[in-house]
C-alpha cells in the first residue's frame, strides 16, 4: 500500500464533505467507522488471501459494531448500508437494500422511537405538530362512529324542521 490507512480514511473523508455526503460535523464519527472499515478489510484480506470471499465479509459484518448515533447529525443522517448523506431514510432508499425501516432498526439496534432523519428535521417536525395539533382536529372516537340508535333520531330531526315556503313549494312544482 502506498498510502497508510489513516491517510486514506483521510482522504476518503474529505472527498464525502466536499461532495456534501457528510455534514462537517459528522466528521469524527464518519473518521473512526471509515478507519475501523478499512483496518477490518485490511485484516480479512490479509487473513482471507483476496477478501473476496463471502466468508470473510460475513465476519467483517459481524466484527464491524455499527455506532448508528454517529449516524445522525445535525443536518444529515448517514446510511449504514452504503454511506450515503440524507435528510432522512426514506421507505424507497431502504428498499434499494431490501430493508425497510424495521428491519434497518433491527439490524443495527436502533431504537424504535429514534426517527430516521436528521435532527433539524425532526425538531421541524416536531414544532409543526404543535402548531397544528392533529389530535385535536380529529373527531373522537364517539363523534366518527354514529350509535345504530341515531338513525329514527335523524328521521325525527328531519320531521321537526320548518317546512319550505309556498313560494318555494310553487317553484318545485313548475
Amino acid at each position: 500500500m502506498s498510502q497508510t490507512l489513516l491517510e486514506m480514511t483521510k482522504d476518503l473523508v474529505m472527498a464525502q464533505i466536499q461532495s456534501q455526503q457528510v455534514a462537517p460535523e459528522a466528521m469524527a464519527g464518519v473518521l473512526h467507522s471509515t478507519y475501523e472499515t478499512l483496518r477490518n478489510l485490511e485484516t480479512a484480506e490479509s487473513a482471507g488471501g483476496n477478501g473476496h470471499s463471502e466468508g470473510a465479509a460475513e465476519r467483517l459484518e459481524n466484527q464491524t459494531p455499527v455506532n448508528w448515533k454517529g449516524s445522525i447529525s445535525k443536518h444529515s443522517i448517514r446510511c449504514l448500508e452504503c454511506g450515503e448523506s440524507f435528510k432522512q431514510l426514506s421507505l424507497r432508499h431502504l428498499s434499494t437494500h431490501g430493508l425497510d425501516p424495521r428491519s434497518y432498526r433491527d439490524k443495527y439496534n436502533i431504537p424504535r422511537s429514534q426517527p430516521l432523519s436528521a435532527r433539524n428535521v425532526t425538531t421541524r417536525r416536531r414544532e409543526l405538530a404543535q402548531q397544528i395539533r392533529p389530535w385535536e382536529l380529529a373527531p373522537s372516537k364517539a363523534q366518527a362512529e354514529p350509535k345504530a340508535d341515531s338513525k329514527p333520531m335523524a328521521k325525527a330531526a328531519a320531521k321537526t324542521t320548518a317546512p319550505r315556503s309556498k313560494a318555494k313549494k310553487a317553484v318545485a312544482k313548475v
